[in-house]
């Protein structure tokens, strides 16, 4: 699973990295380190713009989605909460999912991610659980693979009020591995650079193709390192919390 992580990059910085032609949003995202379930976060995404001819090329654009995937077909946005993660080895079939991955995948940018490890406190001998930030060694950006979905408020009445649609998004794992599995047995995928074009296309559709794209953040080359509980109250926010444990 990844319930938490770290995206602290500007928007223009995200411009240059993924090479992005349109950055429509008038909103500008803070930088955040504890992403959290039902946050706004930045997208990379590829769509023809609305106002295009059917037949011009698709665009790659920096959006802000919600995260926690509304499927279109959902009564509630309500089911996103539950929606932050999409599974790798079912992605593809899933009802929630399976559109979405066809024709709607995204690139998610972070500096790194959260998970928790259940340990015992040496002062009291009770469990609790300790957090650990995950990140490249190299500190460069990942590009977490993620997929995207519009959903219809049926409470506005019409089309083209900006209130009517809703862009949400999810974050696709596989089994944890390295030094990430040592803490939690699920962990994001990503993608390298030179898989970007491809992942967004929303002309490929080939299943095996796309799961071909996927992989460990960093090539598994992953620091991690254990940091003050703090971060598990999703109200604090700043660069203590990735700051190393001290004892």
């Amino acid at each position: 699973m990844c319930g938490r992580y770290v995206s602290t990059r500007s928007p223009q910085d995200l411009v240059q990295l993924f090479q992005v032609t349109a950055f429509p949003p008038p909103e500008a995202l803070a930088p955040s380190w504890n992403v959290a379930p039902t946050d706004d976060v930045w997208a990379v995404l590829e769509r023809t713009p609305r106002t295009a001819d059917a037949s011009a090329p698709a665009e790659r654009q920096l959006r802000a989605l919600r995260w926690g995937l509304v499927p279109s077909w959902a009564k509630d946005m309500k089911i996103g909460a539950r929606m932050i993660n999409a599974r790798v080895e079912t992605v593809h079939d899933k009802p929630a999912f399976r559109r979405a991955f066809s024709r709607r995948r995204c690139l998610l940018p972070a500096d790194g991610f959260y998970e928790w490890q259940q340990t015992e406190d040496p002062a009291t001998g009770k469990a609790r659980k300790q957090p650990y930030f995950i990140h490249p060694e190299d500190d460069q950006v990942m590009a977490l693979a993620g997929l995207y979905e519009y959903w219809r408020d049926p409470t506005v009445q019409q089309d083209d009020d900006p209130a009517a649609w809703l862009l949400t998004c999810t974050i696709i794992t596989t089994e944890a591995t390295d030094t990430a599995g040592r803490v939690h047995p699920r962990m994001p995928l990503a993608l390298t650079a030179n898989h970007y074009d491809a992942w967004l296309d929303p002309d490929r559709q080939d299943v095996d193709e796309l799961h071909a794209l996927l992989g460990r953040p960093a090539d598994g080359h992953l620091d991690t390192r254990p940091v003050a509980t703090t971060v598990n109250d999703v109200r604090n926010n700043g660069p203590q919390l990735v700051a190393p444990l001290t004892a």
